[in-house]
């Protein structure tokens, strides 16, 4: 037979209401009393009955989240790390897919909420940057985070997890200017997206502050997919002056180009070096592997839902709410066998 509340609480010695505290992970209740209570979950392998909470009254335990991405790594990577922080604090998540550019998206996650009685959302590009949607959940008084590019210069109104994609680009831009190039092409991403502008006004900053020109010629412009790395690079290759190193918006679209490279017999790195941007699996499948900025997703969507139970929380305690709460987050270089110093 599957334990209950009421077996934790006789074997914590305490009752069933700080049980109940304690799951909800109430800050009133004492370290010691939680320590108690948390071991006899975990002796007892307790799992709370989600469902007959929410049943229950008329709090919900049911976080959604909504996304328009057709990156497949990046939405696993977020719906793996809300999953986890869910779990932990006894939570139950609904995940929803969407078209952002539908004219019916505010009227679909307004329906959403209402039907799933969600306690509240976590929000990703491009969804999180577009005005009428957060005006749309802002008039439903409906808790959220957004995880947005940039590095929260401009005031956000609303919880945020900023992602420095501007720092990370310029980061990646100067190691391959270090590397000696000076021909360097940008593939962008998708236009709807910040993480595109933010990206490639970070490689733009690079090349100004080391003298080097942004060439009309070597920007192409496409969308965060595989198949416009093979244009991009195609195209960027076949120019009279061909760049010495490309750098990608994604990984996706690195690969891509990696792909079209191998097709026109340009070698990687030795005439081409070639980095992208997230750390996906894309940058370690490939061969060689691929300089990259190492995007902690899982992490970011933790740090979302954590964020976001702990302003619901708040809310339900009647307690006055805190200057809206900003957490911030830099991708990393991580250099390999995909760039290297240019001969050219």
């Amino acid at each position: 037979m599957k334990s209950t509340i009421k077996d934790v609480a006789h074997l914590a010695g305490v009752s069933i209401k700080t049980v109940s505290r304690v799951i909800n992970k109430e800050a009133s209740v004492r370290a010691d009393t939680i320590e108690k209570v948390t071991q006899a979950i975990k002796s007892l392998n307790y799992e709370p009955n989600l469902a007959a909470r929410n049943l229950a009254g008329t709090r919900s335990y049911t976080l959604g989240y909504v996304y328009d991405n057709p990156n497949a790594y990046y939405v696993i990577d977020m719906q793996n790390g809300i999953l986890s922080e869910c779990r932990e604090r006894g939570y139950e998540l609904i995940i929803h897919p969407c078209n952002a550019a539908s004219a019916t998206i505010c009227d679909e996650l307004k329906t959403m909420v209402t039907k799933s009685q969600l306690a509240g959302l976590v929000i990703s590009p491009p969804l999180s940057e577009m005005p009428e949607v957060l005006k749309t959940l802002s008039e439903m008084d409906i808790q959220f985070v957004r995880i947005i590019s940039g590095s929260g210069q401009k005031p956000e109104s609303t919880p945020c997890i900023f992602v420095h994609d501007h720092e990370a680009a310029h980061q990646i831009t100067r190691h391959l200017i270090g590397l000696g190039h000076q021909r360097i092409a940008f593939i962008s991403g998708d236009k709807g997206h910040k993480s595109t502008d933010e990206r490639l006004n970070g490689f733009k900053a690079a090349m100004k502050e080391a003298g080097l020109p942004v060439l009309p010629e070597y920007l192409f412009e496409g969308q965060y997919s595989f198949e416009t790395g093979v244009k991009g690079a195609k195209r960027l290759l076949g120019l009279d002056k061909p760049p010495t190193a490309i750098f990608a918006c994604n990984d996706e679209i690195a690969a891509g180009a990696l792909f079209a490279s191998r097709l026109l017999n340009v070698s990687v790195p030795e005439q081409l070096s070639i980095a992208g941007f997230e750390d996906s699996p894309f940058s370690r499948q490939t061969w060689p592997k691929l300089t990259t900025a190492a995007q902690p997703t899982n992490l970011i969507a933790r740090k979302a839902a954590g964020l976001l139970i702990s302003q619901i929380m708040l809310q339900r305690s009647g307690k006055t709410k805190p200057d809206t709460v900003h957490q911030h987050f830099e991708p990393e270089l991580v250099v390999r066998e995909s760039t290297q110093r240019t001969s050219a």
